[in-house]
């Protein structure tokens, strides 16, 4: 029976770990994000002895992550934030936008030492310290609720943040060079939806003849 057990634990820890390594680095999580491979004392078990081991990382209380590793520095990096908010959001169950300035940050487009995180929420306000980061959710209204796509969303709040009369031909070829190939088409039928200036400058973002 106990080497029944053994295995099972085996399995499942093999499981995560698939999972987990599939993302590539920096992926965030909560036990919620497990639940359709066991029960949650499994699930918690689990990810407490994957930490043990050094293959994850606890973050914060409940969320852990893959940690990202650097051979320039040789050490692991610091928690990418936007993936702690995204985990935070699924584990709560919070639909959340990157604030302007915090979108701008992760965008490349501010000159601002990012020493705080800003998200919109239709959950409650929170704040986290994430290492030298502090991670706030602010609840609000929120606006554009229907894009999926968190490079949509980052987008949409960075031109906005910006503004229309600052929308010039640098800004959209740097935002551009940071939207991979692959999802342009993806964020311009997930933006359809924006206001009609912002969709404007996304589509000059995905559009195949633009050159910085």
């Amino acid at each position: 029976m106990q080497d029944e057990q053994i295995d099972m634990r085996q399995t499942f820890e093999d499981k995560v770990l698939y999972r987990i390594r599939g993302t590539g680095g920096g992926w965030a999580f909560s036990p919620i994000d497990f639940l359709d491979l066991g029960g949650r004392p499994t699930v918690d078990s689990g990810l407490h002895r994957l930490e043990k081991r050094g293959e994850i990382r606890r973050v914060i209380r409940g969320i852990y992550d893959y940690p990202r590793f650097s051979k320039l520095l040789d050490q692991q990096l610091s928690p990418d934030i936007d993936q702690v908010a995204r985990a935070l959001a699924r584990k709560f169950r919070w639909r959340i936008q990157p604030s302007g300035s915090t979108a701008l940050n992760f965008l490349g487009l501010s000159t601002q030492v990012p020493a705080r995180a800003v998200y919109l929420s239709d959950g409650p306000d929170r704040a986290y310290q994430i290492g030298n980061t502090a991670l706030s959710f602010e609840h609000t209204a929120l606006k554009e609720s229907g894009i999926k796509l968190k490079e949509s969303g980052l987008l949409v709040q960075a031109l906005k943040s910006l503004g229309q009369e600052q929308i010039t031909p640098d800004i959209i070829s740097k935002m551009r060079e940071w939207l991979p190939e692959s999802l342009r088409a993806k964020v311009l039928a997930d933006t359809k939806t924006a206001t009609g200036w912002v969709y404007s400058a996304i589509q000059q973002i995905a559009r195949e003849d633009v050159h910085g």
